[in-house]
């Protein structure tokens, strides 16, 4: 089968077009014949390299979300999953693929009127979106403020805030263009990257939704209200600095709380409960999901380069 590996980590250029043998589904696992697959965020960060200390080697198989049919069952799993189109989820490797295997538990039905792109343009991001709003215990008239909310996490999560009666939906962007597109999404304020937002911006949010990390991340923190809960979900601009932790020792008597979310701590059945209920709601139309681009496969280092450049607002899909 066609699948793209890391040949050299670092620039996009670095991914490689290799033919791997088809894999088969070992006990638990379905096999699924992809027609969409994911491109995120932690994709581009295992591809730069920043997460080496977690092992990654060259030869890695990049992915971590497809959409697809089911073509094959490992033992203990019921043969009536054959032919059933579904979302998957297959850990960190073996998405960018024409087939890939991943656990019985982390597959989940497609609703009828919810395309293989819509689903991994939602899957993944969806839940953590929910999620780190929950972590965050944002309140009915409360103001959050959504960092790096281009992406599909934080597209997601200010169409969650809105709909959950957040009294402020503030977003940081790269654009007015962007801006624009997010307002029609739920943003209530458009705020450049570095938090300003003019005269008109709000003085202090309840809650934070941070993707981005980078050195910025602590003068965010002076951003957030008394009690302000802070939630981070991604490092896609880089790592914070190393004593980021001493600017909320400074501000102690705000009473300022730092949280750190994986989706990955959510127990199997609560993370499908909360990905069946945004499929559905995506399926009535109620849950906008926002593609980019829709790539062949073999283009996926042009999808990376996208995403390096800043160019991305949604989600790039790849189709093998």
């Amino acid at each position: 089968m066609k699948a793209v590996t890391i040949r050299t980590f670092g620039d996009p250029a670095g991914l490689e077009v290799v033919d791997l043998p088809e894999p088969e589904p070992g006990p638990g696992q379905v096999r699924v014949a992809t027609e969409a697959i994911g491109v995120g965020g932690v994709d581009a960060v295992i591809r730069r390299g920043t997460l080496a200390g977690y092992g990654f080697r060259p030869g890695h198989l990049l992915g971590s979300e497809v959409a697809g049919s089911v073509t094959a069952v490992g033992e203990g799993v019921d043969p009536a999953w054959t032919g059933r189109r579904v979302w998957a989820f297959t850990g960190l490797s073996g998405g960018y693929a024409e087939h890939t295997v991943a656990a019985v538990d982390d597959v989940l039905p497609l609703p009828d009127g919810l395309t293989g792109v819509d689903a991994v343009a939602l899957g993944g991001s969806g839940v953590v979106a929910h999620f780190a709003l929950d972590r965050g215990r944002l309140r009915p008239g409360e103001a959050v403020l959504v960092r790096g909310a281009a992406g599909s996490i934080g597209i997601t999560a200010v169409q969650l805030a809105a709909r959950g009666g957040a009294g402020v939906v503030a977003v940081t962007t790269s654009s007015p263009e962007r801006g624009a597109r997010l307002r029609e999404l739920g943003a209530t304020h458009v705020l450049d990257r570095s938090g300003e937002g003019g005269p008109d911006a709000p003085a202090g949010y309840d809650v934070l939704v941070d993707v981005v990390g980078g050195p910025q991340l602590p003068s965010f923190f002076d951003r957030l209200n008394p009690n302000g809960r802070f939630v981070s979900v991604g490092v896609v601009g880089g790592q914070p600095p190393a004593d980021f932790g001493m600017r909320l020792m400074e501000v102690f008597r705000r009473s300022l709380s730092f949280a750190t979310f994986s989706s990955d701590t959510v127990p199997a059945p609560e993370r499908q409960a909360v990905r069946s209920a945004q499929f559905a709601d995506a399926a009535r139309g109620d849950l906008r999901t926002v593609v980019h681009d829709v790539l062949p496969l073999e283009d996926a280092a042009a999808a990376h380069r996208a995403m390096d450049a800043g160019e991305v607002f949604g989600r790039v899909v790849l189709t093998p």
